[in-house]
């Protein structure tokens, strides 16, 4: 199990430096000079010039590269061009907000999304099925940032019973906290929610025709324990994977929940950034959501071995 774990974790690390090598020269190629729009149309050729020098932008792009990354690995995130603030306390401001949306988004999709789908395969060809189904599939093809707009129109400003946007820490308001979450975690859970539900149905539906399961049912095994015990168990290895991958959420949010619910998470943050050309910001965004996907990924991965011992044991 250790020579699996070592192996997947030296993937994780080269899958990190490839991400940070495309993200890096994707953003200098992108049209526009951060300098020049950090000081406006006013600016001379000389203010331009001597700013570029002090944030090191005149260096050659392989030197840039090499000094961010050296600096990421002392654990120095570098300054940001637009917001002039260590990307780090940036990053410390706002990885909280993100991350507490996507946990609770994260959670309710478990709650919700993978006993959805049981029951489904359970009641499979019945009402209760087909309620399921088709709600699943409404989550999934029902764009997040216009639902985002129905609810604010119709919980804030015709019902007034939730604020229209902004974010209060629980830490703070425990009750403010809730009522302005509650609709983004909702709405950014959906995605989730809905995809977990067709994979655990489709799994379940896949694992309870096997004749183990028939043979459970044959010595009197109770249906709970054949559904959870049995089938449940040989159906979680595509669940997981739809979990790993939801991990993101985590850190990166969503782009549209923060940008209609006006939250100041990591997603906000990287879309302003990378209109602003910020660089520095943008690569560090995207490196810590790349970590956090990769060690979702890596996780997984040990799940998986742990499982099914055919995978550590690469048969």
């Amino acid at each position: 199990m250790l020579t699996f774990i070592v192996r997947r974790l030296i993937m994780t690390i080269a899958i990190l430096f490839i991400v940070s090598l495309i993200v890096f020269t994707i953003m200098h190629m992108l049209p526009g000079d951060p300098v020049a729009i950090m000081l406006g149309d006013q600016a001379s050729v000389e203010e331009i010039e001597r700013l570029r020098t002090e944030l090191g932008l005149d260096k050659p792009l392989p030197v840039q590269y090499a000094d961010w990354l050296l600096n990421v690995l002392q654990g120095d995130l570098g300054r940001s061009i637009s917001y002039n603030e260590d990307v780090g306390q940036l990053v410390r401001d706002r990885l909280p907000i993100s991350f507490h949306i996507g946990l609770s988004a994260f959670v309710l999709a478990i709650v919700l999304g993978i006993p959805a789908g049981i029951i489904a395969a359970v009641k499979r060809g019945g009402w209760l099925d087909s309620l399921i189904t088709v709600t699943a599939n409404l989550g999934m093809a029902v764009p997040v940032f216009w639902l985002g707009i129905l609810g604010v129109y119709l919980f804030s400003l015709k019902l007034g019973w939730l604020p229209v946007q902004g974010y209060t820490s629980p830490f703070e308001d425990l009750g403010q906290s809730f009522r302005q979450t509650v609709m983004p975690v909702v709405l950014l859970s959906l995605g989730a929610l809905a995809t977990l539900a067709r994979q655990t149905r489709s799994s379940m539906l896949e694992v309870i025709r096997q004749d183990y399961i028939r043979t459970a049912r044959a010595k009197g095994v109770k249906e709970n324990r054949v559904i959870m015990k049995h089938a449940l168990r040989n159906a979680l290895i595509p669940i997981i994977t739809i979990l790993g991958m939801g991990l993101a959420s985590l850190v990166g949010g969503s782009v549209f929940i923060e940008q209609v619910f006006n939250i100041p998470g990591m997603g906000r943050l990287m879309v302003q950034s990378i209109f602003g050309k910020d660089y520095v910001v943008v690569q560090s965004v995207v490196l810590i959501v790349a970590s956090v996907v990769a060690l979702g990924n890596l996780a997984v991965d040990i799940a998986y071995g742990l499982i099914d011992p055919r995978i550590r044991l690469g048969k």
